[in-house]
């Protein structure tokens, strides 16, 4: 695992991309600099790791475009020392990103082929999340609430046992639709049975699905 300084480069090339689209959380633009992403796809990419796409990552999943990541990061208004609960761990990109922000992060992820292979590639990294192979719809509830929920699938509807994991005051960002587009959705819990919803924008996102797949 190399991190060059043509990769360091590109990577200054990507942060000055993403300040342009609007993307103005000086930490967050800070850890997408540090974060070496090429360490999360596959080596048929190299060429094009930089570039604001997403990628295929195996088990029919995708490494989502650099922009993504930042938008919904900085929709989280994460503090460091937060408790954020990550539905969908993929290449643990994300994972390492709200790790590099300080946060705790405990994700989730159903394919076990990327479960592993995240897990490796993360802990190589030392990054050190509390990571779980299992059904993002229920959650975590042994470890609730969480300060922040962050899906990085898109759900047909916001699932009801994590806006119960979600901490009074805390913050939840997830893409909502019935198709291949959805509303990048930002849930707020004013307390126990009152939230504020907004949304900000259309995006794509691969299906968030049920259960464990083996």
């Amino acid at each position: 695992m190399t991190d060059s300084f043509l990769h360091k480069g590109l990577r200054k090339k990507l942060v000055a991309g993403l300040r342009s689209k609007g993307i103005d959380n000086e930490a967050i633009l800070a850890a997408i600099e540090k974060v070496p992403r090429h360490f999360f796809v596959d080596s048929n990419f190299a060429s094009h790791v930089y570039e604001d796409k997403p990628f295929p990552i195996g088990a029919g999943q995708t490494i989502s475009q650099p922009f993504t990541v930042a938008f919904q990061t900085q929709l989280l208004d994460l503090k460091k020392f937060d408790r954020v609960l990550e539905i969908g761990t993929g290449s643990g990109y994300q994972t390492a990103v709200l790790i590099e922000l300080g946060a705790t992060v405990y994700t989730i992820e159903r394919q076990r082929e990327l479960f592993t292979k995240c897990q490796e590639i993360l802990a190589q990294m030392n990054y050190l999340p509390y990571a779980f192979l299992g059904d993002g719809y229920e959650g975590k509830p042994m470890f609730a609430p969480f300060d922040k929920i962050l899906v990085t699938a898109g759900a047909k509807t916001v699932p009801q046992k994590l806006l119960e994991q979600l901490a009074i005051g805390g913050r939840m960002v997830i893409p909502v639709g019935d198709s291949e587009i959805q509303e990048m959705t930002v849930i707020d819990k004013l307390s126990e049975k009152k939230y504020k919803t907004s949304t900000f924008g259309r995006f794509s996102f691969v299906p968030m699905l049920q259960g464990i797949e083996k």
